[in-house]
């Protein structure tokens, strides 16, 4: 099985935004009445936990209008009122896998894009190993050819992880790259090609056209490709990770988001924010700093590690 999920990793990975959120609205609201100033404490909360203002605003509207019409009266009922919400809004995601995991194709192409310092190498190790691990064979394409640390530090994931890579000469071409991997992943009957790609080049524009260009020299190669363009974010920037997915949704078709760091932050509530503003669903959260560190996103599950504390889910 591609990705396997592990609600106590989940649970692990997010106990900052825990610590924050669920302990912090549990502290709020346990025990105690509702009233309008309670409410506006509870909105703050969901802002600082970096949900969107836009999405605090709407979830605490709806607790605010059920307080009012004097269905939701306890601190313990506003909890698990929250949870819905959160739940409801990342329901679209529900189900949202890698394509990768279903696809006929074969290679089945991954176009990992994302800035530099998100943890964008390490994410496609994560990947890699993954679908290792699930049984399939894997091809690397170092194909962030500007910096000679990436391509050093996925050669030596490849090494660790066992499998294969294609690099090409510092500074050189990266689309020649990713079309030499595209020869080699056909030739060798490789099941999946994932692509590293620069991070930052040195204006949109520059970066848009080398993304473009990356995506035809393959595509001529492997007929639909890429079947995934998985933007790679660090849940650690908040808000800022929210710009940088609109910006790279103008360069290239992101089918979803890897959000990195996971465990590093208390803001995980970026998640809600990210769908908002996008509407293109996480399917990969990093929550450690092991090659086994990455779980399949579940609205479920996420909303249900957010609202725990100390490792156990809270129930009223």
């Amino acid at each position: 099985m591609l990705f396997k999920s592990a609600i106590d990793a989940v649970r692990r990975g997010l106990m900052r935004t825990a610590s924050t959120v669920g302990a912090g609205l549990r502290s709020l609201l346990h025990g105690r009445a509702l009233s309008d100033s309670v409410i506006d404490e509870v909105e703050a909360q969901l802002i600082s936990a970096d949900v969107g203002v836009r999405a605090a605003r709407e979830i605490v509207d709806s607790l605010r209008g059920e307080f009012r019409a004097g269905r939701v009266a306890r601190g313990e009922d506003a909890l698990e009122l929250l949870k819905r919400r959160m739940k409801e809004r990342l329901v679209p995601q529900a189900g949202t896998t890698l394509e990768i995991a279903a696809t006929t194709s074969k290679p089945a192409v991954v176009l990992v894009v994302g800035v530099n310092g998100v943890g964008k190498t390490t994410s496609v190790a994560k990947i890699a190993h993954s679908i290792r691990a699930s049984g399939r064979t894997v091809l690397l394409a170092a194909a962030d050819t500007y910096r000679a640390g990436a391509v050093a530090q996925l050669a030596i994931w490849a090494q660790r992880l066992g499998v294969d890579i294609i690099c090409g000469a510092p500074g050189g071409d990266p689309a020649a790259v990713a079309f030499d991997a595209a020869e080699a992943a056909v030739t060798r009957g490789v099941d999946v090609l994932l692509v590293d790609t620069a991070g930052r080049l040195h204006n949109e524009e520059n970066l848009m056209r080398q993304l473009v260009k990356i995506r035809d020299v393959i595509r001529r190669r492997i007929s639909g490709a890429p079947h995934e363009t998985l933007l790679v974010l660090d849940a650690t920037s908040g808000q800022n990770a929210v710009v940088q997915a609109m910006a790279f949704r103008k360069a290239v078709d992101i089918t979803g988001i890897f959000l990195a760091k996971m465990d590093g932050t208390a803001r995980g509530g970026v998640v809600i924010a990210i769908h908002d503003a996008l509407g293109v669903p996480v399917k990969l959260i990093g929550v450690g700093e092991s090659p086994e560190d990455v779980q399949p996103f579940d609205a479920d599950r996420f909303v249900d590690a957010v609202f725990s504390v100390d490792g156990a889910i809270i129930s009223t």
